[in-house]
């Protein structure tokens, strides 16, 4: 149990017993705002650590993180750009788009575009000094996993910086 963030593949998403009622009504809403469709992702093998497929469990404390993002110069929207969505897509839009869909945790889904995600994520990413040891590509838990081992300390004594003052923080920022 708990919250999972994890790719969505395409038996997934054409599934009408998973995504496809999303899918349909993300595609009329972006419709609505003159934006094209979103891709459903492509079916592809898995291949590890390619990134194409990856699951993490949301089981570290969040609210130093939540903190942080309300921190930012810009607060709110901070905030919002790293928690405040159900489906990350990879369609540019500026603002979330709620569906008449439910989500796992409310009557609709909230939708944002990943790469208002991902900016939001890159200035904290920056803010903390990241270590490059962090996976960028990862499967199954492997994020968690590498927060857990002892690379985690190896690496704050080579690369300290503010990440390695708050791990949880550092965490779902690397998420």
């Amino acid at each position: 149990m708990g919250i999972y963030v994890c790719s969505v593949d395409a038996d997934d998403w054409s599934d009408e017993d998973i995504l496809r009622p999303t899918a349909q009504a993300l595609d009329a809403e972006l419709s609505k705002r003159g934006l094209a469709s979103c891709p459903p992702p492509t079916a592809v093998e898995f291949v590890p650590q390619s990134g194409t497929s990856f699951e993490e469990k949301m089981y570290r404390p969040i609210e130093t993180f939540e903190d942080l993002c309300r921190a930012q110069s810009d607060g709110q929207d901070s905030y919002d750009a790293l928690l405040g969505w159900d489906l990350l897509v990879p369609v540019d839009f500026e603002n979330s788009l709620t569906l008449p869909v439910p989500a796992p945790y409310s009557e609709n889904t909230t939708v944002l575009s990943a790469h208002r995600t991902l900016r939001a994520a890159k200035r904290l990413a920056v803010q903390l000094a990241l270590p490059p040891h962090v996976p960028h590509r990862c499967d199954n838990l492997d994020l968690g996993n590498w927060f857990d081992s002892p690379a985690t300390a190896e690496a704050a004594v080579s690369h300290p910086g503010p990440w390695a003052e708050d791990l949880d923080a550092a965490y779902y920022t690397a998420l």
